[in-house]
């Protein structure tokens, strides 16, 4: 099944994508697609629902994040030992924790905003993980049983806020409009294996991206249980596993988004995004 939220910022309709293509509005069947929805007797409630006996979304209506209330915005850095080869890093002993902050969650196609003094904006097409009930010291065997599906996040970066500005990497990555999920949340029985997804991203068609969740170094079920030995995850949570080669940074001479420019994605499986580039509005 495939699980969304339409409608404007602020104010999105839980739904769910049809067989045949079409967007269907949830929400008189379940509030939001968050919370107890997750989990497996919310998801097994909204599979039983008779898709075709919904309301039709308008085509064209805006995605928004494909799960609300997510508390904690998860990131795991250099976990692919082909990206972290090409950015000159070492494979990390023990996954690297990042947080991102929550505000930069925004709807699949919304853009990518340039922020003020930016100049190493940069792409990361990532596999996400959505947390479907609460999970703490639990063991790898029993890992997935905790996630509720899998979508596609876009890392969205400040090479220079992240690396060149001390401290930690968070304030590059924490930027409004720098964690693009979606479109959809993928249950996790759609899923038969998160690590043999191919993924992929473009800038204006050209293919700079082009890997697949095989080379992370920690996999899946590794990472949700690595994580709760340190952490209660809670339902709606997000862990952005990481990203294949192909970044800007990692090109000889390094490359960084303008505005005017177009950054498309996508992981097997899991649907798509595009983002027009803008500069800060504000």
């Amino acid at each position: 099944m495939k699980l969304l939220r339409h409608g404007p910022i602020g104010a999105e309709k839980p739904g769910l994508l049809h067989s045949d293509g079409s967007i269907r509005d949830l929400s008189g069947v379940v509030a939001d697609i968050g919370g107890a929805a997750l989990s497996d007797a919310g998801i097994a409630a909204l599979r039983a629902v008779d898709a075709a006996s919904l309301p039709v979304v308008a085509p064209g209506t805006r995605l928004g994040p494909c799960v609300a209330g997510t508390g904690k915005f998860i990131c795991i850095g250099l976990n692919y030992s082909d990206h972290a080869a090409e950015t000159g890093a070492s494979v990390p002993p023990e996954p690297i924790i990042f947080m991102k902050a929550t505000s930069a969650i925004c709807g699949p196609n919304d853009p990518i905003i340039i922020p003020r003094g930016s100049v190493k904006t940069d792409w990361e097409v990532e596999l996400a993980v959505i947390i479907g009930t609460k999970a703490k010291y639990v063991s790898e065997d029993k890992a997935l049983d905790h996630v509720a599906g899998y979508a596609i996040t876009n890392d969205v970066s400040e090479r220079a806020f992240q690396t060149e500005r001390s401290g930690q990497w968070t304030k590059g990555k924490s930027c409004d409009n720098f964690g693009q999920i979606g479109p959809w949340l993928v249950t996790r029985d759609e899923v038969a294996d998160p690590q043999a997804l191919a993924m992929w991203l473009t800038v204006n068609g050209e293919k700079v991206q082009n890997g697949s969740t095989r080379t992370m170094v920690y996999g899946v079920a590794h990472l949700v249980s690595y994580l709760t030995q340190f952490m209660t995850l809670h339902p709606g949570d997000v862990i952005s596993t990481g990203t294949p080669p192909g970044v800007g940074l990692g090109m000889k001479p390094p490359r960084y988004l303008k505005p005017g420019d177009v950054v498309e994605l996508g992981v097997e499986g899991l649907g798509q995004q595009r983002q027009d580039v803008i500069a800060d509005p504000t």
